[in-house]
């Protein structure tokens, strides 16, 4: 088992697990909600034995990472999640590092890669280009999308705080069974990662992360010139791997068509998986971070 790590990093103290050789060429795997760095667990041989340094940071509000002041907003907004990441590379010392990242983890590393190009190698994105258009998040979608994020309302109200304060497990559990339908995952599975839950700030990160997203939250005003920069929808320049679960019940119809989105070397793949394609469906997600990071070596060695 991986040993825990701790690092000071922007606002944060990042509880992380590397794998790998210092020397080697770093990728970050960055976990969604209600997901934790275990998500990872079969991915990560698959990178080492191509000389991958496998960084598996928990996110604000998950595991062992903390806020290092009582006095910061507990943002789980989509700006404050890429921020995290380059406060986590500039931490370790690294220019630049390959992202790769689902849910929460999949936003997070387009953000970072669409406001910090000269930090990323490149990334691999689950749902493509998944930046929050949250002036189009205030108003509906078709209903089949409105049911598949009943969470997403039910967060929106102070009962919804209350339900996932007290039932978190059970919330999560049933979250991880709607959204990977053909995925049998057992107890211990689920119990290895539901630790994650129990963060201090894990209610107040992810109630506000969904009321911002939706455009009912005011955002953490340190991160607004950021925000108006995502507003505007900036296409990502790095080489990038797009991938959809064929199952993945949040993405009715896939997101093939957010290609154009993406200037660099691209490509979309469909995975016979759910939502939770790193832990569903390793073989794939890890043959998308060595595509994305032989394009990288390609463009480096000319």
């Amino acid at each position: 088992m991986t040993d825990v790590r701790t690092i000071d990093a922007g606002v944060l103290t990042v509880g992380y697990l590397q794998d790998g050789s210092d020397g080697g060429w770093p990728v970050v795997l960055v976990h969604g909600f209600p997901y934790d760095v275990h998500a990872y667990d079969d991915v990560v041989p698959l990178l080492l034995t191509q000389g991958a340094r496998v960084i598996r940071p928990y996110l604000r509000g998950f595991g062992p990472t903390r806020f290092r002041s009582g006095e910061t907003f507990r943002s789980g907004q989509q700006a404050a999640l890429g921020s995290d990441l380059i406060a986590l590379l500039d931490a370790l010392g690294l220019g630049t590092a390959l992202l790769a990242g689902y849910d929460w983890g999949g936003l997070s590393s387009c953000v970072a890669a669409a406001l910090w190009p000269e930090r990323v190698a490149g990334l691999v994105s689950l749902a493509g280009y998944d930046i929050i258009d949250v002036q189009r998040q205030r108003h509906g979608f078709a209903a089949e999308i409105e049911h598949a994020v009943w969470y997403q309302h039910l967060f929106q109200t102070e009962r919804g705080r209350e339900v996932l304060a007290r039932h978190r497990r059970d919330l999560c559990r049933m979250l991880w069974r709607q959204w990977s339908p053909g995925w049998n995952f057992d107890d211990a599975t689920f119990a290895r990662t539901a630790g994650s839950f129990d963060n201090p700030d894990f209610v107040d990160v992810v109630i506000h992360s969904y009321r911002h997203a939706l455009g009912q939250a005011p955002g953490d005003p340190v991160y607004d010139e950021l925000e108006n920069r995502l507003a505007e929808r900036p296409r990502i320049m790095v080489p990038a791997v797009t991938l959809d679960g064929a199952s993945d019940t949040l993405k009715p119809g896939g997101t093939a068509d957010h290609a154009t989105m993406f200037t660099a070397r691209h490509a979309h793949r469909v995975v016979n998986a759910g939502h939770n394609l790193p832990q569903e469906a390793p073989a794939a997600f890890a043959d998308a971070v060595l595509t994305v990071r032989s394009w990288s070596a390609d463009a480096e060695s000319r």
